[in-house]
């Protein structure tokens, strides 16, 4: 089912859409990671599975799509991990940290939602607490061209979207001081959203714009050589 279901995504994706990978060899090949990336459109659940073909990654999903039941249906499939985004959700997040202990992987959204404007929104705690509790790398990914408004667009227009994911450097956080822990928790959570931001044109980069410790990220790349096109 898993085969067909993919199938299905790389034959609907090739579609609508013509999707460049820029630096996918970021991505280790095996081994525990999270993958934070920005969540624009409600393809994005899908986008990584059209360009992993793996068993290990696993996808937190807003628990609201377990009522439907055909994403309910992929979701078995595709590794959905469904999720309360109003509460803490602390048997969610036992199970995350329970996969990646035993050596898979997370894509997972800070933002907790799809941004409307498209912009960054600001990003809620739980990545950077996973991060810091597990000592898993973070690996940042940009999506750019999946806003559900531009998808449904240019398909009225016989168009295909143009898509770009854009992975960075991978990078750790130190586990959390007792003493600071809510300030190095929002602090981790800003460098996250921070190096989503920088991957992404300056229109995405929404209420992390101006923020300092973008400003210092954009800095230090200058000098870095140009990322790599795959597919």
């Amino acid at each position: 089912m898993r085969k067909f279901i993919r199938w299905v995504i790389i034959t609907i994706f090739n579609l609508i859409a013509d999707i460049q990978v820029i630096n996918v060899e970021r991505v280790p090949e095996n081994g525990s990671f999270i993958i934070a990336t920005n969540h624009i459109g409600i393809i994005d659940i899908a986008m990584f599975h059209y360009q992993f073909d793996r068993y290990d990654m696993f996808i937190p999903v807003a628990e609201k799509w377990e009522k439907v039941a055909w994403i309910r249906l992929m979701g078995r499939s595709l590794n959905f991990i469904f999720v309360d985004r109003y509460n803490s959700d602390l048997k969610a997040m036992r199970k995350m940290m329970a996969l990646m202990e035993a050596g898979n992987s997370l894509v997972i959204a800070p933002e907790g939602t799809r941004s409307r404007s498209g912009g960054l929104i600001e990003g809620k705690p739980g990545v950077a607490y996973l991060a810091a509790r597990s000592g898993f790398p973070v690996i940042p990914v940009a999506i750019t061209g999946t806003e559900d408004k531009v998808i449904l667009r240019n398909l009225k227009h016989l168009r295909k979207s143009k898509v770009i994911l854009k992975v960075g450097l991978p990078f750790t956080l130190a586990p959390l001081p007792r003493e600071t822990r809510e300030a190095s928790l929002q602090q981790y959570t800003d460098e996250i959203m921070c190096q989503i931001a920088a991957l992404l044109p300056e229109r995405y980069r929404g209420i992390y714009a101006n923020h300092p410790r973008l400003r210092e990220i954009l800095l230090s790349r200058v000098n870095e050589p140009a990322s790599s096109p795959q597919g």
